[in-house]
């Protein structure tokens, strides 16, 4: 009895360290959000991606402390309210954009495959990738 006891003590005990860990991890991504990144895939157009954005990639700044998202489709500049928290984030709320005539279909593109991400997830620091579910659809690079 005392040695099932012990086994179950132990087991819950790495449990709880592995979810706090877990948290630990989870909550640092946020943080890692902030700054300015520039995009260098989305899934979906049959167009190379240099082709969708032959002048300009889109770019993206996050401001943290605000809570507002800002940058530009390639094209025109947007900015709106950043909901995001560790894991999850989304675009639902309408962006404030400005209107000039843009070339081509990069920037509906852009705006359409926004509307589609719900999660994201940042590796080694400089590489963003909005997902739908689990399905990356767009990759950000870091700006310095």
């Amino acid at each position: 009895m005392r040695k099932t006891t012990l086994i179950m003590l132990a087991i819950v005990t790495l449990s709880s360290c592995n979810a706090l860990k877990n948290t630990v991890e989870a909550s640092s991504d946020l943080s890692k959000l902030g700054g300015s990144w520039e995009l260098n895939y989305i899934s979906g157009p049959r167009i190379a991606f240099n082709g969708l954005y032959p002048g300009k990639k889109p770019q993206m700044i996050f401001n943290l402390a605000d809570k507002r998202i800002s940058g530009n489709s390639s094209c025109n500049s947007f900015s709106g309210k950043l909901q995001a928290d560790d894991t999850s984030i989304n675009f639902n709320e309408p962006l404030i954009v400005t209107k000039m005539a843009c070339p081509g279909e990069g920037e509906a593109v852009f705006f359409e495959m926004l509307k589609k991400v719900n999660k994201y997830a940042i590796t080694g620091d400089t590489t963003l990738n909005f997902m739908m579910g689990d399905i990356a659809i767009m990759r950000f690079k870091k700006i310095q």
